[in-house]
């Protein structure tokens, strides 16, 4: 490993003299790629250089040892210096794991009303809310790609785009099925309800990352339909494309204009075809490690919504955080970092990153 972190401080070191050169500044996509290097670089040195330190303090703390004067005093400074290192080895470990490529990526959320009728896709509506919200928080910037409204308000399915930094990374552990248990409005007995919603969490696919022969598409133009929108069943604005060797189906009828709304849905098919070949390369590697998005973890109950002890349930990792409303108005990096440590966690078990 020390031999790793040396070759990480060069590199480091070789990047930030490139970007004391102006000629950088002149390539945009240079540029980015420096700064994005060296910021997943530099946590990495910055640790490597705190453990030196740590490993020196132990050194002089030993060699003080021998001072029956400073023995009290150095013992505690040893023992200090001890678990400073060994946290800060743990740390490099996790920060030296390999790094999934599709972290730094965009990513099309898509929710589904699941099991519950109109109280699901109510359920549906606050998962939207809640996402949109920890984006927000997050400084990331959201669009919807497309909305299937029920009359009462409910989602039965979206998809939004989110854009910003490191968004994949924060969000792929959402995907899977998510589950309430309240008492519905709609309820008069007062029974509790269970209901459920389905989350995907595919990564942006760029144009370069799926060919698609656009003669294994079935375009069709419909009337868009729906709850609200003043232009709806006007035009032929909707859009479905089918895609003929896999059977994806993707609609989209949010826009007044076709052609956004054909854009919007080839951003969402390519990213559900990238999507399914990510699926079967995890499947083949199985034996190395489950894939977190396509997985175990997806197609299991990955958390439960408990209304009457104002409770969220994540069952992957058996956290309980009291703290329902906060959640649901987007306050989520308490559960997204204990499964980002539980991950790396397990990833660490299994080996990974070690050489």
């Amino acid at each position: 490993m020390l031999e790793r972190l040396n070759k990480l401080a060069v590199r480091k070191e070789d990047l930030e003299s490139q970007l004391a050169d102006p000629a950088v500044y002149g390539d945009g996509a240079r540029l980015a790629a420096i700064q994005r290097e060296l910021k997943e670089l530099t946590p990495v040195v910055e640790a490597a250089e705190a453990l030196k330190a740590a490993e020196r303090r132990r050194e002089e703390a030993e060699a003080l040892l021998r001072d029956p004067e400073l023995k009290s005093l150095a013992q505690e400074e040893l023992s200090a210096a001890k678990e400073a290192a060994e946290r800060l080895r743990e740390e490099l470990k996790r920060l030296l794991l390999p790094r999934d490529p599709n972290d730094g990526r965009n990513v099309i959320l898509e929710i589904r009303a699941g099991v519950g009728g109109e109280e699901a896709a109510l359920f549906a509506g606050e998962l939207l809310r809640m996402y949109t919200m920890y984006a927000q928080r997050r400084g990331w910037r959201t669009e919807v790609l497309s909305l299937n409204e029920t009359e009462l308000g409910g989602v039965k399915e979206c998809g939004v785009l989110i854009e910003g930094e490191d968004v994949f990374s924060r969000l792929k552990f959402e995907s899977g099925v998510h589950q309430v248990k309240r008492v519905p409005e709609t309820e008069s007995s007062g029974r509790i309800q269970t209901s459920t919603a389905t989350v995907a969490v595919l990564p942006e696919a760029e144009e370069v990352d799926v060919a698609i022969d656009p003669k294994d598409l079935q375009i069709d133009t419909y009337r868009s339909s729906g709850a609200g929108g003043q232009h709806i069943n006007k035009t032929e604005s909707a859009i479905r494309i089918t895609h003929l060797p896999t059977g994806t189906v993707v609609t989209c009828q949010d826009e007044r204009s076709q052609y956004k709304n054909k854009d919007k849905a080839m951003r969402v098919l390519r990213s559900r075809l990238y999507q399914r070949e990510r699926e079967k390369r995890d499947a083949a590697a199985a034996s190395e490690r489950r894939s977190q998005v396509g997985g175990a973890w997806r197609s299991e109950k990955v958390r439960t919504y408990r209304f009457l002890q104002s409770q969220v349930v994540e069952h992957r990792i058996g956290l309980t955080v009291y703290r329902l409303d906060a959640v649901l108005d987007g306050d989520l990096d308490e559960i997204i970092d204990a499964l980002v440590t539980a991950d790396a966690a397990e990833r660490l078990k299994n080996g990974e990153g070690q050489q």
